[in-house]
């Protein structure tokens, strides 16, 4: 598992007692400077970006955190059932502007 350095210390020692994982920090190197892209951190942000087109968990509306991850597996279940259903009819994304052409 990779985790962000905010994460670093005790969380590493027990994942590995608890969980049995292997926590793998991603640190910035201090010489960097603006944005810089590091890796496996856009993974991540990507698919909290996916998650934030629930129009559900844009907000904190959630009192329990059992509530808040069911709408979270219900968010991903429909992403994924989008994608799979337009894979499966064999819609594109974008229409191949030289096949309407031909």
């Amino acid at each position: 598992m990779w985790a962000d350095s905010g994460y670093c210390g005790r969380l590493v020692t027990w994942a590995k007692e608890k969980l049995q994982l292997t926590l793998q920090i991603v640190k910035r190197s201090d010489g960097m400077s603006g944005f810089v892209v590091l890796p496996r951190r856009w993974v991540v942000e990507r698919s909290l970006g996916w998650l934030m087109c629930s129009r559900r968990l844009v907000r904190d509306f959630e009192i329990l955190p059992a509530s808040s991850e069911a709408f979270i597996y219900f968010s991903q279940a429909m992403l994924l059932s989008r994608r799979l259903a337009r894979r499966a009819s064999g819609h594109r994304a974008r229409p191949d502007r030289w096949a309407v052409a031909a």
